[in-house]
C-alpha cells in the first residue's frame, strides 16, 4: 500500500476529491480528466520561433517528438492543435509565463515514460509529440458550464499547474481542471507565480502530506502549522529548497540548511540563520552537531540510500529523489514494483535501527488545498521564488539547457510576451 501510495502522487489530479480522498482514493485521482491531446503531426517549424495569435484551430509551442538530450530534441512548431474544453470543470487559459522544472528535462530524458505514458494514453491522449511544462501564470479566456462567477471567470488572471502525465503548458494555451487553477496574486508579477506553483506544491506535499508537519491539518487546509519543529534543508539554493524554507520559517520552525558556498548569501537573505556549506569537510560532524531533526527534507537528490551514510538523528528523512518511476521503466512493473520494496525496506530496517527515524519518499501533489496554502503566504508577502533568469520566448531551448546543467540557484522563467 505505501508504494501504491508513492506511484499515485507522481502524476494525480487531487484536488477532484475531498480532503481525505487524497489518502485513500488512488483509482479517482489517478483518472483526473484529460486536457485535450496537444498534438502535431506536421514536422516542427523552421521560421524563427515566435508567439502567434492562434488560428483555425492552430497555435505555436514547444514539443518533443521522441526521448533524447533536450536541447536535441525540443523543438518549435507553429501548427500545434489547439487545446479544447472536454467537461464542465475545465478552463482554457492564454500561457503569458511558464517555469522548466527538472521534472521536464527528466521526462525529456525518458523519466517516468512507462507509468506517465500509460496514463496519459488511458486518459485518451498519446505518447508524441509531447509538449511539456507543469506551473505557468495567464488569463483565462474560455471557460466550463460548471465553474461559476464566483470561482473564476473569462478574463482573470490566474496561476495554475498541470499533473505531470498531461499534456503541457510550454504552448500558447493550455487546458487546465479548475482545480489546478487559482487566481493569481495582485502582488505577484507574472513572472514570479509562473515560477512558484510546482516547485512550492512539491515542498508543500513533502512537509505536510509525507513528513504530517502540521499533523493532519496541515495536509487538508492551508492552515499549514509546524511551530517549534526543527528541520534540516538539503539543497536550499534551489527551486523546492528556497520555497520549503520559506514556508517553514513562516511556520515559526527551526531551520537549517545546507548549500554551495556561493550560495550561502542567497539562502541567508530568506532568513535562514544557520546556512551550513556541504563542501566543508567538515560538514557532515557538523550537521551532526545540532542534534536530532524532526524532518531532513532532501531537496538536493541525495536519495533513498543517503539517510543511511551520513551519522545524523532525524525522526523523518524525506527525499523527493524516488527511485519508484526509474525502478519501473528499467525492470517493468512488477520486478521495478519489487525493487521499490525492497528498496524502502532495506533502508528503513537500516535508519530505523540505527536512528528510530523513518526514510520516506515525496512527490508533487497538485492539490487545491496545497495551492490556497501557497497563495494565503504569497499574499502575506511570505513566499516569493527565486528566479536565477527570464528567457524570451524564442530562447526556450536555452531555458531547457540551463536547467539541464543543474545547480540551479532558484528558478528559470519563460516569458511568453
Amino acid at each position: 500500500m505505501v508504494l501504491a501510495n508513492c506511484i499515485r502522487f507522481t502524476a494525480t489530479a487531487a484536488g477532484k476529491l475531498g480532503p481525505r480522498d487524497i489518502f485513500s482514493n488512488f483509482r479517482n485521482l489517478a483518472t483526473a480528466t484529460t486536457v485535450a491531446s496537444s498534438s502535431s503531426t506536421s514536422a516542427p517549424s523552421q521560421e524563427q520561433p515566435r508567439r502567434q495569435h492562434a488560428s483555425y484551430g492552430k497555435m505555436s509551442g514547444w514539443q518533443i517528438h521522441a526521448y533524447g538530450v533536450p536541447q536535441e530534441e525540443i523543438q518549435f512548431s507553429d501548427s500545434i492543435k489547439m487545446p479544447i474544453l472536454r467537461s464542465p470543470t475545465q478552463l482554457l487559459v492564454k500561457v503569458k509565463a511558464s517555469s522548466v522544472n527538472p521534472i521536464d528535462v527528466a521526462m525529456i530524458n525518458g523519466y517516468g515514460a512507462s507509468v506517465l505514458n500509460a496514463m496519459r494514453c488511458k486518459d485518451g491522449g498519446i505518447e508524441f509529440p509531447l509538449v511539456l511544462g507543469r506551473d505557468f501564470s495567464g488569463e483565462i479566456v474560455q471557460k466550463g458550464l460548471g465553474i461559476s462567477s464566483r470561482e473564476l471567470e473569462v478574463g482573470d488572471e490566474v496561476w495554475g499547474v498541470v499533473p505531470v502525465h498531461l499534456q503541457g503548458c510550454h504552448a500558447d494555451y493550455v487546458v487546465v481542471e479548475k482545480y489546478c487553477l487559482f487566481k493569481k496574486p495582485s502582488n505577484l508579477s507574472k513572472i514570479d507565480a509562473s515560477a512558484l506553483l510546482y516547485a512550492g506544491l512539491t515542498a508543500w506535499s513533502g512537509l505536510y502530506i509525507t513528513g504530517h508537519l502540521g499533523d493532519l491539518l496541515g495536509a487538508i487546509s492551508p492552515v499549514g502549522g509546524g511551530a517549534g519543529k526543527k528541520v534540516l534543508v538539503l539543497g536550499a539554493a534551489g527551486g523546492v529548497g528556497t520555497l520549503a524554507v520559506q514556508m517553514l520559517l513562516a511556520e515559526g520552525v527551526e531551520v537549517f540548511a545546507t548549500c554551495s558556498p556561493d550560495a550561502m548569501q542567497t539562502v541567508q537573505n530568506l532568513g535562514v540563520k544557520y546556512v551550513l556549506d556541504y563542501t566543508d569537510p567538515a560538514h557532515v560532524q557538523n550537521v551532526a552537531s545540532v542534534g536530532r531533526f524532526d524532518i531532513v527534507l532532501d531537496c538536493a537528490g541525495k536519495g533513498t540510500e543517503y539517510a543511511n551514510e551520513v551519522p545524523w538523528l532525524f525522526d523523518q528523512y524525506i527525499t523527493f529523489n524516488s527511485p519508484v518511476l526509474k525502478n519501473i521503466d528499467a525492470d517493468g512493473f512488477a520486478a521495478g514494483m519489487y525493487q521499490n520494496a525492497v528498496n524502502l525496506v532495506r533502508n528503513n530496517a537500516a535508519s530505523l535501527s540505527t536512528r528510530q527515524g523513518l526514510v520516506k519518499w515525496g512527490y508533487f501533489v497538485p492539490a487545491p488545498q496545497g495551492i490556497a496554502y501557497l497563495q494565503r503566504l504569497a499574499e502575506k508577502g511570505k513566499l516569493l521564488p527565486v528566479v536565477e533568469k527570464v528567457f524570451p520566448y524564442a530562447g526556450t531551448p536555452e531555458a531547457y539547457e540551463r536547467v539541464a546543467q543543474k545547480h540551479l540557484r532558484g528558478k528559470v522563467v519563460i516569458d511568453f510576451e
